[in-house]
């Protein structure tokens, strides 16, 4: 644990430093458009395989659904067209409105955080390109359901996750420091930005056994992840190591 904590510092600064050397962020259409690449001619799938191998499962993550998933998603349909090239190096890219694509580590160590079960409910708080929503619908057997308050990439991401036949996944612009009543109590919840506290909101939509992954910490700088468990009722908190993360918006998360 000491030594995974460590590299997560590194990892954690390491971000600092590429967000803050980041370009000014791109209008939405440098997003590229949704292309369907026929069984077996994917020139990107070699890319996937040694993303995985290299910079995921090389670091402890051993989940084999989660790794299946990771060499699944085409995380260049979910990036800008000026970063195609970078699509599958492992750190965030801009994807507009101040916002990233997550380090594809990261995706997949909060993916394995979760625990997931086929036939359990997750709650994504920050939809972004929609990739971390992909990669959890490529778990199989999951009902999931994604806050994005920012409106244009609420209605892009959606669209993009149909069309490359995520439908499994559910979309609404929304306050994800509110979590979405409609369909709690919820198995899981990963929270893709970061606030400076635990939303009470969010912790009472989780089912009792339900799990919880979110970064906490102030904005500009690194956060730390924690991963909170439901125990009859009472939270259990574990606290996981450094990551950098956009900062949670909206009106419950403002000071």
């Amino acid at each position: 644990m000491a030594i995974r904590c460590l590299l997560c510092w590194l990892f954690a600064w390491s971000l600092v430093l590429q967000a803050a050397c980041l370009p000014a962020s791109p209008s939405p259409a440098g997003l590229p458009a949704v292309t369907v690449t026929p069984a077996g001619g994917d020139p990107y799938q070699a890319l996937r395989e040694d993303m995985v191998a290299r910079t995921i499962q090389a670091r402890g993550i051993r989940d084999p659904q989660v790794l299946r998933a990771m060499r699944s998603v085409a995380r260049h349909q979910f990036v800008p067209a000026e970063y195609l090239d970078q699509a599958y190096d492992d750190h965030p890219l801009p994807i507009g409105y101040g916002q990233t694509i997550s380090q594809p580590y990261v995706v997949a160590w909060m993916t394995e955080l979760l625990e997931l079960k086929p036939g359990e409910r997750v709650l994504e708080i920050g939809t972004g390109s929609g990739y971390q929503a992909a990669v959890l619908a490529e778990l199989g057997g999951l009902e999931i359901y994604s806050l994005e308050i920012v409106p244009e990439l609420a209605a892009s991401s959606a669209a993009r996750l149909q069309v490359l036949g995520y439908t499994q996944v559910v979309v609404r612009e929304g306050d994800g420091y509110f979590g979405w009543q409609d369909f709690a109590p919820y198995d899981a919840i990963i929270v893709t930005a970061a606030p400076d506290h635990l939303p009470a909101p969010l912790a009472a939509q989780l089912k009792p056994g339900g799990r919880l992954v979110i970064p906490i910490g102030p904005p500009g700088g690194w956060q730390e992840l924690w991963k909170f468990v439901n125990e009859s009722g009472k939270l259990k908190a574990y606290s996981l190591g450094g990551v950098a993360f956009v900062p949670l918006t909206g009106a419950g998360a403002a000071p």
